[in-house]
Order: C-alpha cells, then sequence, then structure tokens
C-alpha cells in the first residue's frame, strides 16, 4: 500500500541560461507546460502552480499553458510524445492517473516514451458527498454500497486513475466486487465538481484540494480522507478510522518529450529542483495540502517502473485491467 514513507519552445542555447540566478531572469526561456486533463482538476492546478512559482522566483521569463483532456491523460500523450518531440523547453504535468489509465484502456502510449524529470507531490484522496445527502459518514456510504453498488454513482477522474483505484480498493475491503460498482469519469475536476454540487451523483473521490473550497464553504461534506494519519485543520476521519482499511497517496511530477538531448534534460532537472526548494513552492504545499515528494532523473524513472507495476497489480486484482 502506498503510504507517507514510502513517498517520503528554445534552444540549447537559450537553456543555459536555466542554469541561473534569479537576477539572469530576463534571459530565461519561455516555458511550454502541456496538461493532458481538463482544467481545474489536480493536474492543472498543479501546472499553474508550478507556472506562478517559477514565475514568482523570476526562474523563467514566461510560460504557456496547453490543455489536452481525456481518458486519464491519454488522449494528450500521444500529442506529447508525437507533436512535441525535441521541444526542449517543455514540461507534462502526469501521475499516478495517468498510470492507471494506460493500463485501463490498453493505451498505445505509455511513460516509457517521456522523460522523466522530476515526482513534485503527494496527496491524499477525499471521499465527498453533497451537503443534502443522506451520507452522514464513511460507515453510512458503505452500508449503502453493500446494500445496493448500482444505486451509489461515483464521481471521480478517468477511469484505471487513483480516483477509481480508491473506490475500488474502499469496495473490495467491505466485500463489494468492483465489478458492481457504478463509477462515473470525468476528464477534469470541474466537472466532476459540477455534477456533485448538482446532486447527480451520490459522492465524489479526488485529492482533497480540488474538493477542499467547497467543504470550506458547506456545500459539500468530507466522509473521510485517505491518508496515513489524521491532518492537521481536516476535520475527517481517515478511512482506516472509519472502519476501511486502506490508504493511498496520489502522486504528481512532470516529464519532458522524447528527443530531449541529456543537456537539456539536466537543465530541465536543475530548473524543477531550483523550484521544488523555494519558499514559494513550499507555501503552495502546505496551502494545497500537497506533500512533497522530491525525486529526480534516474531515481524518477525507476519510481516510475516500478509504481507502473504495482498500479497494474491493483488494477488486475480489481477487475479493471
Amino acid at each position: 500500500m502506498l503510504n507517507r514513507r514510502r513517498f517520503l519552445t528554445s534552444t540549447a542555447a537559450g537553456f543555459a541560461a536555466l542554469h541561473f540566478t534569479p537576477a539572469f531572469a530576463q534571459d530565461a526561456p519561455q516555458l511550454q507546460i502541456f496538461v493532458p486533463a481538463a482544467p481545474g482538476g489536480g493536474w492543472d492546478q498543479t501546472a499553474r502552480t508550478i507556472d506562478q512559482v517559477l514565475r514568482s522566483e523570476k526562474l523563467i521569463s514566461g510560460s504557456q499553458i496547453t490543455n489536452v483532456g481525456g481518458a486519464g491523460g491519454t488522449v494528450g500523450l500521444p500529442q506529447f510524445v508525437n507533436q512535441w518531440n525535441g521541444k526542449a523547453s517543455s514540461l507534462m504535468v502526469a501521475g499516478m492517473v495517468m498510470v492507471g489509465a494506460i493500463i485501463a484502456n490498453k493505451s498505445a502510449n505509455n511513460l516509457t516514451e517521456v522523460i522523466p524529470i522530476a515526482r513534485l507531490t503527494g496527496e491524499f484522496e477525499a471521499l465527498v458527498v453533497p451537503a443534502a445527502s443522506p451520507f452522514k459518514t464513511a460507515a453510512d456510504f458503505v452500508a449503502a454500497l453493500k446494500a445496493d453498488p448500482t444505486q451509489v454513482p461515483v464521481a471521480g477522474g478517468s477511469a484505471g486513475g487513483s480516483d477509481h483505484i480508491l473506490f475500488g480498493l474502499i469496495a473490495k475491503s467491505a466485500g463489494v466486487p468492483a465489478t458492481n460498482l457504478s463509477y462515473v469519469p470525468f476528464a477534469g475536476g470541474g466537472e466532476a465538481l459540477s455534477a456533485l454540487l448538482g446532486n447527480q451523483v451520490a459522492a465524489g473521490i479526488s485529492g482533497y484540494g480540488e474538493f477542499s473550497e467547497q467543504i470550506k464553504a458547506g456545500a459539500l461534506r468530507l466522509l473521510a480522507i485517505s491518508a496515513d494519519k489524521r491532518q492537521e485543520g481536516i476535520d475527517a476521519p481517515t478511512l482506516k478510522e472509519a472502519g476501511i482499511d486502506v490508504e493511498l497517496f496520489n502522486w504528481r511530477g512532470v516529464f519532458a518529450p522524447p528527443g530531449v538531448s541529456d543537456a537539456d534534460k539536466a537543465s530541465l532537472i536543475k530548473l524543477v529542483e531550483t523550484m521544488a526548494k523555494s519558499e514559494a513552492w513550499a507555501t503552495e504545499c502546505k496551502n494545497r495540502n500537497w506533500t512533497p515528494i522530491l525525486l529526480t532523473g534516474d531515481d524518477y524513472a525507476k519510481f516510475v517502473t516500478e509504481d507502473t507495476a504495482r498500479i497494474g497489480a491493483i488494477l488486475k486484482d480489481l477487475g479493471l485491467a
């Protein structure tokens, strides 16, 4: 089980500016950030936070964010692989969700075709319901699943992603076959949130940060979180406290497109490492309840390979692969 301990376009000449100090920001390159998801979700939030911090730290002169949503990133991934090939000043945001979606959708492309740059954050998931829901606790939710899982539609990200995996693990813990679940996948967190606020689904699962504002406003009720322990400032039990023997952290990171030189890869790693070690990034992570889990280069590549095997085994066990 994934836990906190285990977690514990420009030319090459232009990229020389990435061996920088803030004083040289005016010479820093423009950065292209590719988000293989619709606006509003966790990857989009990560991309925009990266953009914000890089600008505030004067590590780039500017950036452009491109969103291509669909199927847990497997719609956008081929575009990044083929159309962004060799673009040295480019990064794609992705993570555990894409790993699962590639397996579940039997995607023709996978993460071996891109260049791992850095794992950045881990985020626990949240199980929420609309404010008017009859479910007051996670136990109420599980009882309804046991009674008739087809009557408990749950909104989340794309099929095979971390939200879907968590729903399957909750069901398995409760003795409910994953094949009987009613999971409603959405390409972006904004769409899933709309379905929840419109009472079109019984519950929702996503990263806590995607729901936090609506939880604080009272529009959503937080039943439980998938962290390993209670979180400061969050008034909700862990799934384990609620009697559901499940724990899960969703990781996110960045990748370069294929065709990037070793020198440009090193420059991108340096850029992201500098950003991730800044006070501005630490502040954003704290505000968004993201756990910093920086891992770069070859170590990150090894992690992606190992996590792909782990998630594949989970999806097979849940009947999702």
